[in-house]
């Protein structure tokens, strides 16, 4: 099993990343909230996870063990499969997701595409005792300055597994609301809740 990569990294977007290790490249699936935090590095290391399925292999990245084993913890619950663990990842913070679940707050959890009322309040029950051990400091650097690019929005949105049109559009009601000019995280978070 590869429990994590080091290397640099070759190609981002806000759902992939390629990790140029010693030559070898790995594609790793990421989250919103990873992506957040290695947007403006070069290089370091990802804790990965290999989910095998009939149709194929996917490794996917996480900047934290925390963060990896909160993905593990979300697709033990029956309903929540590697791309909707992973939208949750990407729709809110990891500690967002911990407090909502401890918390009992299912309709934070169902502004998260995919997850409707009865998977949220299955998340909440069978999580609630499991997530106490799980740190969930918030690690986002405070005034982050990434590149705020449509283009990117919807190419992280059509890599969630949403389709183009609908990302398209959900970014463009985004842009077209927004008062001020919102980072690349926000325009993906907004446009997810739009969905």
């Amino acid at each position: 099993m590869i429990a994590f990569v080091r290397g640099k990294f070759a190609y981002k977007t806000p759902a992939q990343v390629v990790v140029d290790v010693n030559g070898v490249g790995y594609e790793l699936q990421i989250s919103l909230h990873t992506y957040t935090i290695i947007s403006n590095k070069d290089e370091g290391q990802l804790f990965t996870y290999l989910h095998i399925t009939e149709n194929g292999q996917t490794l996917f990245g996480f900047h934290t063990q925390d963060e990896k084993e909160l993905f593990l913890q979300l697709i033990s619950v029956s309903g929540v499969g590697a791309s909707t663990a992973r939208m949750m990842l990407s729709g809110l913070k990891p500690v967002e997701i911990v407090k909502a679940i401890v918390q009992g707050n299912t309709k934070q959890l169902e502004s998260v595409k995919g997850i409707g009322r009865k998977t949220a309040e299955r998340l909440v029950l069978e999580l609630k005792d499991k997530l106490g051990n799980i740190s969930t400091g918030n690690t986002l650097p405070e005034g982050n300055n990434y590149r705020s690019s449509e283009q990117d929005a919807v190419n992280a949105l059509v890599g969630l597994g949403i389709g183009k049109p609908m990302a398209e559009s959900a970014v463009k009601k985004v842009s077209e609301s927004a008062k001020e000019t919102l980072s690349l995280e926000d325009i993906i978070k907004q446009a997810l809740k739009n969905l």
